[in-house]
Parts: structure tokens; sequence; C-alpha cells
């Protein structure tokens, strides 16, 4: 990461863009563009993100973002291949007797499907009950009034 931070960096200095003027032309904040010049990237949540960030940063810059992204995966792969298979399989092994149940792995970006139908159930169990009391107060509106429609309606009819 390092070495792709160090050709960002550099060729930023080359073409005689400061960094400030690369944050405002990107709409990145410049901490963020120093963060990825450093190769700062425990300071990033979402790796999506950040590859996103170097795709446009390398983009800008006139370099070939897509071997940029390449390179950067490469390096992604690697850091997280040194994690050796016993430290994983140790850390199993205690969830499980910790009785620490697996989650089901979510997308930040998507929602839970059980929130969503209790919403949706109750949004059209209420949307129910407006509609029934409706035509409650709607039928006895009419029972209060019947006499008076009933007389217009015969009225209407014996002038014809």
């Amino acid at each position: 990461m390092n070495e792709i931070g160090e050709l960002l960096r550099t060729t930023r200095e080359e073409s005689g863009v400061s960094l400030e003027e690369a944050s405002g032309d990107l709409e990145i904040k410049t901490l963020v563009l120093e963060n990825i010049e450093d190769g700062n990237i425990g300071c990033f949540k979402d790796i999506f993100v950040l590859k996103n960030y170097i795709y446009n940063y390398a983009k800008y810059l006139g370099l070939e973002p897509e071997k940029i992204i390449d390179e950067f995966n490469e390096y992604l792969f690697e850091y997280t291949s040194k994690i050796p298979l016993e430290d994983i399989e140790k850390a199993m092994k205690e969830q499980k007797k910790e009785g620490i149940q697996e989650e089901k792995i979510v997308s930040p970006y998507t929602s839970s499907t059980k929130n969503n139908n209790s919403k949706l159930i109750i949004a059209i169990i209420v949307a129910l009950a407006v509609l029934v009391l409706l035509v409650i107060f709607w039928s006895i509106r009419q029972l209060n009034v019947n006499s008076t429609t009933t007389n217009m309606i015969s009225y209407v009819d014996s002038n014809k």
C-alpha cells in the first residue's frame, strides 16, 4: 500500500497539484488523501470506499486506475492471507466454547428483512383499521341523513 500511496504522491507533486487542490477537485477530504498517500489503510472502515477513493484519485492524476486497483487487490490478498489458518480455527473453537452464535453476515447497505416485514404488516393493519372506521362513520352518517336522501331521490323521480 505504501508503494501505491507513494506513486500517487509523486505523480501529484510532479503535476504541480497541491493536496488541497486535488481534495477540492475530487470532493474528498484532504485528510483522506493524506492517509491514502501515506498508506494508512487502517484509517478506513470500508475497503470498498477506499478502493473508490484510490480509483478516482488515480484517474484524476492521469494514471491507469484499473492497474492501481489491481495492485491494491494484490496487496489486500497478501495482507489478509498472512493470518495463519491455525489462528482462525482456534478463534472459531473459542467462539463455540463461549456459546457465541455465528451471526449472519449482512452488508451495511442492506437492511434486515425481519424489521421491514414487521413494519409493513403494522402499516397494513393500521391502514385497514382506518378504512373500517371510515366505512362505519360513513354508514352512520347515511343512516342519520337517510330520510333526507330518500326524500330528495323520490322528489327527483317524481318530477320525471
